[in-house]
């Protein structure tokens, strides 16, 4: 084994398992606390920790382990997990990250990291030494719905070993013989549910489970310590004589066999015997012979072996649970490391650009059979295009959950009541999209429980819920991804960004702004409207920096506000930056590719009706301004041209792009343009044709927003797509 890929392979499950024990943990502080979750939380830890003990990360190992005490503790119910808890293990969460990412770094722990970890272990003392010790509940006879029914003074032990025991040395059966110099072992079950095929078997794993019934003098820390050595790799339950119902309820929903026969799962969890689970079979076989209604099993249970109708109840779930599993299709997933995923989607790149070249020597050719070859192949090349990049997309679920966290501790820290509601976490969009969103939505997050929600008393001054309330959206539309994150604050007032930006030399006293253009304002570097300065915002540091990542990214910004209501910032970004489908034009002796998602409709310039004195058409009523790519970029003009008009929408805005020659439909491979090219607007990228021409491709958005802007300034008067 590679012990570098290894390691590797342990630092990406980590992250993925401390995001899954945050998830956990915040729904515990959400209200949810059931035993599904806490094991989840339990698991997590358990599985960081063993796994860093094998590539001796002792300091992940050893504090992990006093957090993994603790989730046992719940686990057993001898603590309960509490807000103050909580505020504990969600630190410890981050401790182990820390822990984690120092690995990663191969740096050890400095002061103040060993100081951390000692606090938080500190904090968690309280809940090692309250332990609740287990007392035996005292005999009850005849009441069948507080305790078990058979086998009342027997201990019950369910193990399932680790799979890898007998490659650490360790034997089974011994540790099964050392139970038995404390008790008598009365009945074991040897559970072979998980035996593979004969082909697959391994020699060195383990697949057995045991369900014991034991009688002895013995604590139950006693006989906990015959697993001493195996427990922490093993899932050990062990249920005292005359325990309450609840306790072997709890087992049987634990079995992790997929059984799913009803007699089997009492049988295994030892709620009854081979020999009672025998005689209610033949008991339903003689009804059946003498032709007379056959009772379903788990009545005969309950009438005529005394089994408490829980029990029967906690089974039949169980099976419904296990049929269900079965019958639904196995999720299937295989690790891919990212460098190689975008490696195939630069092959397909070149593919595609390769197809472009075929295209055109093929219609050069005019062979009718080779034509249709190699449309054909064209079809396919989009199907395998499609499917590559479906591959890099990843839903924003991961992305949003990470702001319960942040809204949560935020929230304490301000001595605010915050709530998130998220929707639409399903949508998906390019996993190197969402990784450069983490910034610009935290900036935003943060100002709006900083700056944007009131305090309790202000809101109920205001006769608003106590509580303030941020959302996160995600939708598509038309082929791009919107998100909206708003929240039900104070919101902006326009008067105060107006002073603020001429106080700050931004615009000059008496300009006239639209309302649109006064919230841009907002994302002026060192531009700040917040009245006091915090560890969270205020600095005019941030806003800015949204503003040009999400430029970066092809996207756009628009913010809405009302006093006293809340703000909404609405991002509307191309799915991916990849390969998109292109529509190749020509002005002047330059390509261009504009975004087939952005193009409405193309028709003839000259056969429009011109507004008098603009740069405007009316198209079937309504006016829609134009921008000359030729003059835009001051190329050379083509003569004897027909000027061609494709009518563009970003968002809610429309205009016009005035080319000289439409060439079609193209999939285009996008092209990053290089830093002395970075300064240049109305340019997203580029692109590489078949002919080996390059195309530049248009960022839509900032043309329409010249031509919008161009209209603007020279009428004085709002056009169509502009906002007030």
């Amino acid at each position: 084994m590679n012990i570098d890929s290894a390691l590797q392979t342990f630092f990406a499950e980590a992250e993925e398992l401390l995001v899954s024990m945050e998830s956990a943990l915040l729904r515990m502080d959400d209200g949810e606390n059931n035993p599904d979750i806490i094991n989840e939380v339990f698991r997590a830890a358990h599985t960081i920790k063993g796994s860093a003990g094998l590539f001796g990360l002792d300091d992940i190992v050893a504090f992990t382990h006093k957090v993994e005490n603790v989730l046992d503790l719940a686990r057993d119910d001898k603590i309960e997990i509490n807000s103050d808890l909580l505020s504990v293990l969600l630190p410890c969460r981050d401790h182990i990250a820390r822990l984690v990412d120092n690995a990663v770094q191969e740096s050890a722990a400095d002061a103040d990291c060993i100081a951390e970890g000692e606090t938080l272990l500190n904090a968690l003392s309280p809940w090692l030494g309250e332990v609740k010790k287990v007392v035996a509940p005292e005999p009850v006879r005849k009441e069948l719905s507080n305790a078990v029914a058979t086998e009342k003074d027997l201990w019950h032990i369910s193990v399932r070993l680790g799979p890898d025991l007998l490659r650490n040395g360790m034997d089974p059966v011994s540790i099964i013989r050392f139970l038995g110099t404390m008790g008598t072992i009365i009945h074991i079950t040897t559970l072979t549910d998980h035996l593979p095929a004969l082909d697959e078997f391994d020699p060195e794993q383990l697949y057995l489970g045991f369900e014991i019934s034991f009688q002895s003098d013995a604590s139950q820390e006693e006989i906990e310590n015959a697993f001493m050595f195996v427990r922490d790799e093993s899932d050990i339950r062990i249920i005292p004589p005359r325990s309450n119902i609840s306790a072997y309820i709890d087992l049987i929903k634990s079995l992790p066999e997929n059984t799913h026969r009803l007699g089997e799962i009492l049988v295994k969890s030892h709620v009854i015997s081979y020999q009672d689970l025998e005689s209610a079979l033949a008991t339903q076989k003689a009804q059946a012979i003498a032709k007379e209604p056959v009772p379903l099993l788990g009545q005969i249970f309950i009438n005529e072996q005394d089994v408490a109708p829980e029990l029967v109840t906690a089974a039949l779930d169980k099976q419904k649970k296990n049929q269900e599993r079965r019958a639904s299709p196995e999720s299937r997933f295989i690790r891919v490391d990212a460098e190689r995923l975008d490696k195939l989607i630069n092959l397909i790149g070149e593919l595609v650009v390769n197809r472009q070249r075929v295209d055109l020597l093929a219609s050069k050719i005019g062979n009718t059979n080779l034509t249709e070859a190699i449309t054909s192949m064209g079809n396919f090349t989009e199907q395998i295009r499609d499917a590559a990049l479906t591959l890099r997309m990843v839903p924003m679920a991961d992305t949003f959950q990470k702001f319960k966290r942040v809204v949560r501790d935020t929230a304490k820290e301000l001595g605010k009541e915050i709530e998130l509601e998220i929707e639409g976490a399903e949508t998906e969009l390019d996993r190197s999209m969402v990784e450069k969103l983490n910034d610009p939505l935290m900036h935003i997050v943060r100002n709006a429980m900083d700056h944007g929600i009131e305090s309790v008393a202000v809101r109920q001054s205001r006769n608003k819920p106590s509580a303030g309330t941020i959302s996160l959206k995600a939708r598509h539309d038309a082929g791009n991804i919107v998100l909206d994150i708003s929240d039900d604050g104070g919101g902006l007032d326009l008067e105060r960004i107006r002073k603020k930006a001429i106080a700050n030399g931004v615009i000059e006293e008496g300009v006239h702004l639209s309302r649109h253009e006064l919230y841009q304002l907002i994302f002026h570097p060192g531009l700040s409207t917040a009245e006091h300065v915090t560890n969270l915002s205020g600095r005019g540091v941030g806003m800015d920096v949204v503003k040009r990542n999400i430029t970066e990214l092809q996207g756009s910004i628009e913010i809405d506000s009302e006093v006293g209501v809340g703000t909404q910032f609405t991002i509307r970004l191309p799915l991916t930056l990849a390969i998109i489908d292109g529509f190749h034009v020509g002005a002047g002796k330059i390509d261009f590719i504009v975004p087939q998602n952005t193009i409405l409709e193309c028709v003839d310039l000259e056969s429009l009706h011109h507004v008098q004195g603009q740069s405007c058409v009316n198209l079937r009523g309504e006016q829609i301004p134009y921008i000359r790519l030729q003059k835009l970029f001051a190329l050379e003009p083509i003569e004897h041209s027909r000027e061609k008009l494709v009518v563009v929408q970003f968002g809610d805005k429309r205009a016009g792009i005035v080319v000289d020659v439409l060439h079609g439909e193209i999939q285009t491979v996008v092209k990053p343009m290089g830093p002395i090219f970075q300064a240049l607007k109305g340019i997203g990228g580029s692109s590489l044709l078949g002919t080996g021409a390059v195309a530049l491709i248009l960022d839509v958005q900032q043309l329409i927003g010249f031509a919008i802007n161009k209209e603007h300034s020279r009428t004085g008067s709002l056009v169509p797509g502009a906002q007030e």
